[in-house]
């Protein structure tokens, strides 16, 4: 059994925001705030985004 990819999107100091592909290619993005992880599929992410993008509006 081989380990997930892993590749770091973005990292401060308490927050990390990650992807991961296991080896069947489903596709995770992890959001890390101090001792909370939010775990999102592709489409979940997708919308998180937008709601950011207004937030920064």
């Amino acid at each position: 059994m081989s380990e997930a990819k892993y590749k770091v999107l973005a990292e401060t100091e308490v927050s990390e925001v990650f992807v991961t592909e296991d080896e069947e290619g489903q596709v995770l993005y992890h959001l890390e705030l101090g001792n909370i992880t939010v775990h999102l599929l592709p489409e979940d992410w997708e919308d998180f985004l937008e709601l950011m993008t207004q937030v920064m509006q």
